[in-house]
């Protein structure tokens, strides 16, 4: 298991949070560490905070966070079992889980009722939607699980699956990060959501001061959207200029 501490920005105070490998989001191999990484960071800079990551397996990130060994984690959609261990921020982004497929299948849906005689892939391990499981656990939709995404998009690519759910720029960046542009240009989402995922910061009950920490954080994000840097740096990792996957961790 490979774990980094990452350093961002200088200011006189400093938080450190936990992460785990979710690009374009969160990456250790990253540009900023991902386009997460950086809007937490600087919505932190502009209150005079430094952040300091540390990249963990998603589980123990959550686990070194609950128990105040590190001040609070990120990446991580609040519910309220997290509530008695966590104060959570505003919403920092939220990102449509969608249906990729090839240009070449003509695919439409509007209920998961439609999606009846459609061959889906998954990973194993998602829920992807509250939604989306249901309809799987009823027998109303049938989901091809695998052990990764990159093997989903493959076997779309080769017509294995018909559709395959991921986050939206999630799925743009594993394509960008597995093919060439030429193949890329093959690929497809529909633009109806299945559901949507809300990203929080969340930081430890166990620390006194990150009530007020969580205050500070929503006030900096607040200037980071106002300044238009919140937009523009979306805009640029949807652009890849943030980086990909190196060669030997796109996956199987």
């Amino acid at each position: 298991m490979s774990i980094c501490f990452c350093s961002i920005s200088i200011a006189s105070e400093t938080i450190r949070l936990t992460s785990g490998e979710w690009p374009p989001y969160f990456s250790k191999d990253l540009k900023h560490y991902g386009v997460g990484s950086r809007i937490v960071s600087e919505a932190f800079a502009l209150e005079g905070i430094k952040v300091e990551y540390g990249f963990f397996p998603w589980k123990r990130s959550l686990i070194l966070a609950k128990e105040g060994e590190w001040d609070g984690a990120v990446g991580w959609e609040m519910s309220s079992g997290k509530e008695p261990d966590f104060f959570a921020s505003n919403q920092v982004w939220e990102s449509p889980w969608v249906f990729f497929h090839l240009k070449s299948y003509p695919f439409d849906w509007k209920t998961f009722d439609d999606l009846k005689n459609v061959s889906i892939g998954g990973t194993l391990g998602y829920m992807y939607t509250p939604g989306f499981l249901e309809a799987e656990h009823s027998g109303k939709i049938k989901v091809e699980r695998t052990r990764a995404d990159t093997l989903n998009f493959k076997k779309l690519s080769a017509g294995r699956i018909d559709i395959f759910p991921q986050s939206i720029d999630v799925g743009y960046f594993q394509l960008r990060s597995l093919f060439d542009q030429k193949t890329v240009a093959l690929f497809t989402h529909h633009n109806t959501p299945l559901g949507k995922h809300a990203e929080h910061l969340l930081l430890s009950r166990k620390h006194d001061r990150n009530k007020q920490m969580i205050e500070i954080f929503n006030n900096g994000l607040k200037k980071l959207k106002e300044s238009g840097k919140y937009d523009l740096y979306f805009e640029e990792s949807r652009r890849g200029e943030y980086g990909e996957f190196p060669e030997g961790q796109k996956g199987p």
